[in-house]
């Protein structure tokens, strides 16, 4: 019931300006920050779990410093020590309590971090925990001046409300103790596998639902010039109004308004502005989830006289009754999970509205050939990069990854994603999938399979198989070096542009089709006029 031109407005710039895969980061790698000899520690996440009077309680997450030895990585080997608060707070003189291996609560400021940890590990502290001022972790570095560090215990920072709220325990007289130690995240996550398999499967869906309307159409084209119909010429792009074909123009103004609209949000990003992405990502999601319940429930016979029976509904136009029937259902569903959104279950809704909205872009958004295909996909490769990797040089922080993860919007991030919890991960999280490294390089899969179906070619002459197998292979090299890199989030369209694209075209060069692939993308037709003509001359 939405028109085509806002899901096509509203989705393709807004939806695909976010090409990303991302795991959670537990190495934070840091070139900024200098290393020398004992100060050259990767910055990693720690968890500390605290026992309040022996009994468990709220387990917080710290950031370990560039200095001291490594933490242990297996929670069973960890060592689980008292607490106890610096006298002064900020243990820039030697503390007045006697301390005998127990881990010290200290203060930020007055004096460096490595002040502090020689002052700690002197005073027979085991480790060091030092409170932010502010709610986020801060990365602890060695002074300019340092040459030669040496110190014996870990220091880890801790986020100001977990460390006020430790503090607090300790004033009470309470006995607090603490676990310290960093694991790792397992090699392959079955969320990974999972999220490879719906992408792929997406991809997969949309291009035989668009290869069956596109041949769909040809068909009842053929019939027409087979009787020589004179509506031929009323009806000779069959099809083509209810989808959207894109240009070389169009996809070359794609990057550079999805790059506009990423820089918006990143300097906007608020929690009312997650709220706008929220309302427009259902509005799409009610569309997708509409559109494909339809277009499943018409294949029944039960509900084929409900598809193709019509009721005219002002602004709308001509409506089914069966669309009518389902879209309530597709309202509630979408605002359903729009209230429910931060519930650890709302991961499966913001699936469901994601794939059948992606599936429906690929039905509806078209490329006509393979110059409009490698334009757009070269585009989008140099986008992927330079605003995951490049922007750090001017904003000094990656903007593609710090909108996708929601930072300073109090939100866990934007629904334009696939995600799935990581399951066996000791972190917890989500991975997930930006919905440009589906839609973009699904667009070519989807024209792949389209050709081949209309050129009748079979499997082993055809594109689709190649484009397909070459889609997941990216995707997988994809995930392995989002584990190789420790999570860090990693342009997906890096790898899935050259396999794709880069099969397509050497393969449609071997065979001598790329010339016909290149500028019109679908074998010729018979001309119904040419036809008449030959009729004509055979008749005198």
């Amino acid at each position: 019931m939405i028109s085509v031109g806002a899901i096509y407005s509203v989705v393709y710039v807004l939806l695909l300006a976010f090409t990303l895969v991302l795991g959670g980061d537990i190495v934070h790698h840091d070139d900024v920050a200098p290393r020398r000899p004992g100060c050259e520690n990767n910055f990693v996440l720690v968890k500390v779990p605290t026992w309040i009077d022996g009994v468990e309680n709220s387990e917080y997450v710290g950031v370990g410093a560039r200095f001291g030895p490594t933490l242990e990585s297996k929670e069973k080997r960890a060592n689980l020590t008292r607490v106890v608060m610096a006298d002064p707070p900020d243990c820039c003189t030697p503390p007045k309590n006697k301390l005998t291996s127990e881990i010290i609560l200290v203060h930020r400021g007055k004096c460096s971090f490595t002040t502090k940890a020689n002052i700690a590990d002197e005073a027979g502290a085991s480790a060091i925990l030092i409170i932010n001022y502010r709610t986020e972790l801060f990365k602890m570095v060695c002074e300019e001046n340092q040459t030669d560090v040496d110190i014996r215990i870990p220091a880890v920072m801790l986020p100001q409300d977990a460390g006020l709220n430790m503090e607090r325990h300790i004033k009470n007289n309470s006995n607090v103790s603490i676990q310290l130690y960093s694991p790792l995240r397992p090699l392959v996550d079955v969320a990974e596998v999972f999220l490879w398999l719906m992408a792929v499967g997406t991809i997969l869906c949309a291009s035989y639902w668009s290869a069956w309307s596109a041949r769909e159409a040809a068909i009842e084209q053929e019939k027409l010039l087979k009787d020589a119909s004179d509506d031929y010429a009323n009806t000779e792009n069959v099809g083509s109004s209810g989808y959207v074909e894109i240009s070389t123009a169009a996809a070359i103004l794609f990057v550079v308004i999805a790059s506009c609209f990423l820089v918006m949000l990143y300097k906007l990003m608020s929690f009312w502005f997650i709220e706008i992405l929220v309302v427009l990502f259902c509005i799409g999601g009610v569309e997708g989830l509409q559109t494909c319940l339809v277009a499943l429930l018409s294949c029944f016979r039960w509900f084929q006289h409900a598809a193709q029976t019509f009721v005219k509904i002002p602004f709308f136009g001509a409506v089914s009754y069966l669309t009518l029937a389902v879209t309530p259902f597709c309202i509630v569903f979408a605002v359903v999970w729009a209230v429910y959104r931060h519930a650890a279950y709302a991961w499966i809704g913001q699936d469901i509205l994601g794939i059948t909205l992606i599936i429906t872009v690929l039905q509806i958004v078209r490329i006509p050939n393979l110059k409009v295909g490698t334009v757009l996909l070269s585009c989008a490769f140099l986008y992927d990069i330079f605003w995951v990797f490049v922007s750090k040089w001017w904003f000094h922080e990656s903007v593609m990854i710090v909108v996708a993860r929601g930072d300073k919007s109090g939100e866990d991030g934007i629904p334009m994603l696939l995600k799935i919890p990581r399951l066996f991960d000791p972190w917890g999280g989500y991975s997930i999938i930006g919905f440009g490294d589906i839609i973009l390089p699904g667009l070519i899969v989807a024209f792949s399979l389209r050709y081949d179906w209309l050129a009748k070619k079979n499997v082993r002459a055809g594109y689709f198989v190649w484009a397909m197998t070459a889609y997941g292979l990216g995707l997988l090299i994809t995930y392995v070096a989002l584990n190789l890199m420790d999570g860090h989030g990693q342009p997906a369209l890096l790898y899935i542009v050259p396999f794709t694209l880069g099969t397509f075209l050497s393969l449609g060069k071997k065979r001598g089709e790329l010339k016909i692939l290149w500028t019109r993308g679908e074998p010729e037709r018979p001309c119904p006029h040419v036809q008449e003509d030959s009729q004509s001359i055979n008749h005198h």
